[in-house]
């Protein structure tokens, strides 16, 4: 594994951040809302920019203004820089969401080196979808989440899964066919959106609260705030966003709690 220093790790969000700062053009451009989420605005909030020892950045749409961005990518993107990858347009792509990347970079995360697509520096791209109001089919949800993504991490978790037996599990899910999990997924997708519900969530990226979602409200009303110098739309309601995602958020964790993803292979060039 890869250890960045601090050097390194500077160049790696200041690659993160351009392509931050081209989802805000396409957006402004398109008249497409969006809010940057989880360690991203909370780094904006307590450090104006990146929480010092992180190393990725998120993005979040509600799905209508998820489609439109996705279309947007194909006549708005900054193709020489950038790539757009979801499922639907990069084979072998095994994750919910979408990522966007930058060209002529390498970003290989520990035991994905076997994935057949583009592995450059990226930025995760999320679609919020609904869930039930009901908190007994919530807590279904989640679980059936939970199913349709460990069948999509099979690929990975076939050799990262340190456990044997759990190994062997992921080894006979990764046989399930491709295209009959990612139907079933625009199956979940399609009844989600439905109805206009209460709370939203990530489908298939883990959601790691008691209450298996987020209020959807919190990603409908944005404001401008500051990372790293630049204006990007954030939660407006952050406060209440923030204490329900981290609690007392602008306290530092402990070291031992400040986490960076294991790297097998990188290189960084450009902005």
């Amino acid at each position: 594994m890869i250890q960045l220093d601090d050097n390194m790790l500077r160049r790696l969000q200041m690659i993160q951040l351009g392509m931050l700062t081209e989802v805000d053009r396409i957006c402004r451009k398109c008249n497409i809302q969006y809010n940057i989420i989880a360690g991203t605005l909370l780094g904006a909030i307590r450090h104006k920019g990146y929480i010092p020892w992180d190393d990725d950045a998120d993005v979040a749409f509600l799905r209508p203004e998820y489609e439109k961005f996705r279309n947007a990518c194909k006549s708005e993107l900054d193709k020489s820089r950038f790539i757009f990858q979801d499922h639907r347009n990069t084979k072998g792509y095994r994750w919910g969401y979408g990522k966007l990347r930058r060209k002529d970079t390498l970003f290989l995360r520990e035991h994905q080196e076997h994935m057949p697509y583009m592995q450059g520096v990226f930025i995760d791209i999320f679609p919020l979808d609904g869930v039930p109001d009901n908190y007994l089919l919530r807590s279904l949800k989640n679980f059936e989440c939970f199913c349709i993504r460990k069948i999509l991490w099979s690929k990975v978790g076939k050799f990262a899964e340190k456990n044997f037996w759990k190994r062997q599990t992921y080894k006979v899910l990764d046989k399930l066919p491709e295209k009959t999990v990612f139907r079933y997924y625009h199956t979940m997708i399609y009844r989600a959106n439905k109805s206009s519900t209460r709370m939203v969530r990530i489908l298939m990226f883990p959601t790691p609260n008691s209450e298996y979602g987020y209020y959807r409200n919190w990603y409908e009303k944005s404001k401008e705030v500051e990372f790293e110098g630049k204006r990007l739309q954030g939660i407006q309601d952050h406060d209440s966003y923030l204490n329900f995602k981290f609690g007392e958020y602008m306290k530092l964790p402990p070291a031992e709690k400040r986490k960076v993803h294991p790297v097998s292979g990188i290189k960084l060039i450009g902005k």
